[in-house]
């Protein structure tokens, strides 16, 4: 019997990246997306690769629609066997000019939403004796990045959530990871980008290219990068990892 993994955010960018790899290993893939067009799209593909996918509109923001998300996936098929906590967003900003709405939007999105997730599938992974929760965090939950002040908060705080939850789940043979991104070229890089630059008064694409040159391997990051580390976490190979958030980054350099 195939497997099942629930990916939030999966409608574009590394989300869409991550439900096609998961499709490839196959795993039924339910794709979460605020955009019902995207969400539907992507899980178009994933059929035409030779498995079943649901594409379900979800606010990973609201615990109501994290749990519809999760019924939903339930309904039809018989067992969640992962959930990807991918869905989030970004904030370009000084601290001093954030407000407090930008601050507690970005946490509602970023963090809450993991919670939400870790809480909406454990019973479903208890009771059928295990599973894999996989938390998207980021460089700048390992070392604050400048700008990205209330980004950073929230990828350190799911680095938190991660290891807290992977303590509690063990007894249950669920384990908890994250993956921690680093310059990934897709559209929210660009607005990034954008913002960095109007900030310091450089030409678009010159804030990005400074973190790129910093990266070992000498490229950006794609998609499907951050999808070869989850495919993995998703994997019987993993079984005795639990607590980690693993970088991938292509070896930046953070000064």
């Amino acid at each position: 019997m195939a497997k099942t993994a629930i990916v939030t955010g999966g409608g574009q960018g590394i989300g869409r990246g991550i439900a096609l790899q998961l499709a490839k290993d196959g795993f039924n893939v339910v794709v979460g997306d605020l955009n019902e067009k995207t969400a539907a799209s992507v899980a178009e593909e994933i059929k035409a690769l030779g498995v079943d996918s649901l594409p379900v509109v979800a606010d990973v923001s609201d615990e109501a629609s994290f749990q519809n998300l999760v019924e939903t996936a339930h309904k039809q098929f018989p067992t969640i066997d992962v959930l990807v906590n991918n869905a989030g967003i970004a904030l370009v900003a000084t601290i001093q000019e954030t407000t407090t709405a930008e601050f507690e939007r970005i946490f509602r999105i970023n963090v809450n939403s993991v919670f939400f997730g870790i809480k909406a599938v454990t019973p479903i992974m208890q009771a059928q004796g295990g599973g894999k929760i996989i938390n998207a965090s980021s460089i700048a939950g390992h070392q604050g990045i400048e700008l990205l002040g209330p980004y950073s908060a929230t990828k350190f705080a799911i680095r938190g959530l991660t290891q807290a939850a992977a303590q509690e789940l063990a007894k249950d043979h669920i384990t908890v990871n994250g993956y921690a991104p680093g310059i990934v070229l897709t559209p929210m890089w660009d607005l990034i980008d954008k913002r960095m630059s109007e900030i310091h008064g450089v030409p678009i694409g010159a804030s990005r290219q400074k973190f790129i040159d910093g990266i070992a391997l000498g490229r950006g990051e794609q998609p499907e990068d951050v999808a070869g580390l989850v495919s993995f976490l998703a994997s019987s190979k993993s079984d005795y990892i639990t607590g980690q958030t693993i970088v991938v980054d292509g070896g930046i350099d953070y000064v």
